[in-house]
């Protein structure tokens, strides 16, 4: 069973999708904190212990003879890592739990390689960027490519892996050259969808247009980590033909290609405050129509989902602007006030799923992408001491993440020759 997130996309992690046979091999998976009331210190430490045990169990499953076996352990890795945060335990594990994920991929079918996929980006997020995941992915990378290039290989397989060697690129790959490299295979798949010069649409099964729409999603979220020179260089190549997914009969494609457009347009005004783009009044138009869809062929849900998310790509395209979002997690709150951190947030969510709001208050790496400092751990008497008014926030939020993306930029530029690619 799985459950649709954003955009539609088949979510590689979402808390319904264990099932319950999954969660009762984890039922030491609610917090400690719930028996440490009742018998101290004591029953915590034993709670622990249990709940490690059942981590190695997990690990040792997911080289069983039975595929279901494997396929609940793999789960039950996913589940806990979506909840909690288990750095040292994983740490010290990562190879053992990379060779499971690598023998996973090559010899398991659809579900179980979809699982190992998701648990891949899940190691990634738990170890954050370093050479710790930089060795998990290096493992990892040539066989996520091979199923992503395979026409033959499980379609299933193929739209999980499309997911996550985005997100893992962006964790883990320590060269903005194999960035581009990795980018390139995600264009060797979505501008398949591309309609035709004269307007009419290739023929896609929904399966391979989820796989080009899950590629377009993780080639826009590496978008976000490219030099100003790479940026120059996709504006050019890409920028004129992208509209030409708006009229795919995919919803999700139609609305995924709305917001990469906003996202590139964003980048693009980053860089250089008077870009202007050719077609800019034919893709207003196209924008505007998709904005104000009242096919009759189209579904009503579809249709209003769409509406929705493409008044906001218009505003982005025609006046720069970003309808800002507040998201609330402990005492703290973020605001999701850009295209670039939009997409970012959507990446993790999509495999942390519910964790998402424990990951933001305690998972230093997930912290940094965000810029929220070190893991605030203060009660809500001390929050309120020092609130500051929601417009100071907001200007405060925006710019500390405008200056993120500015110096990782830098950085960036500054690890490679950036002339001319």
């Amino acid at each position: 069973k799985s459950t649709r997130g954003h955009h539609g996309n088949v979510q590689p992690f979402s808390d319904e999708d264990a099932s319950i046979e999954t969660l009762s091999h984890c039922s030491s998976f609610s917090d400690t904190t719930s028996v440490a009331d009742e018998g101290g210190e004591a029953s915590e430490d034993t709670a622990q212990e249990d709940f490690q045990y059942k981590l190695k169990g997990f690990i040792d499953s997911t080289v069983d003879k039975s595929a279901k076996t494997r396929q609940g352990a793999l789960d039950g890795l996913k589940t806990a890592m979506a909840t909690r945060i288990l750095y040292e335990f994983i740490s010290e594990r990562r190879m053992t739990i990379t060779d499971s994920i690598e023998r996973c991929l090559k010899k398991g079918k659809g579900e179980e390689q979809r699982a190992a996929a998701s648990l891949a980006c899940l190691l990634c997020i738990q170890l954050g960027s370093g050479i710790e995941s930089e060795e998990v992915f290096k493992t990892l990378k040539p066989i996520f490519k091979n199923i992503l290039a395979d026409g033959s290989a499980n379609i299933q397989a193929r739209q999980a892996v499309a997911t996550s060697l985005g997100l893992c690129t962006l964790v883990a790959e320590d060269d903005i050259l194999d960035v581009q490299a990795t980018m390139e295979c995600f264009e060797n798949l979505f501008t398949r969808s591309y309609a035709r010069m004269d307007g009419t649409c290739p023929s896609i099964n929904p399966q391979t247009s989820q796989l080009h729409t899950n590629s377009l999603l993780s080639w826009a979220l590496l978008l976000t980590i490219c030099t100003p020179n790479q940026l120059k260089d996709i504006l050019c190549k890409h920028l004129p033909k992208l509209p030409r997914l708006l009229e795919s009969e995919d919803v999700n494609m139609r609305i995924a290609a709305g917001e990469t457009i906003a996202l590139l347009f964003e980048l693009a005004r980053d860089v250089d405050s008077d870009f202007e783009f050719d077609d800019w009044d034919a893709l207003c138009d196209k924008l505007n129509a998709l904005a104000t869809d009242c096919n009759k062929h189209r579904a009503k849900t579809d249709k209003r989902k769409q509406r929705s998310v493409f008044r906001d790509i218009l505003k982005a395209v025609e006046e720069g602007d970003f309808q800002s979002e507040a998201i609330r997690f402990g005492t703290e709150r973020m605001t999701i006030d850009s295209w670039v951190r939009k997409r970012t947030y959507d990446a993790f969510r999509e495999f942390v799923g519910s964790g998402m709001n424990y990951h933001l208050q305690a998972n230093e790496f997930i912290r940094d992408v965000f810029e929220l400092g070190p893991p605030m751990l203060v009660d809500s008497a001390t929050m309120k001491a020092m609130k500051i008014s929601r417009f100071e926030r907001h200007l405060h939020n925006s710019a500390a993440f405008k200056a993120r993306t500015k110096a990782r930029s830098k950085f960036r530029d500054k690890r490679v020759d950036v002339g001319e690619f």
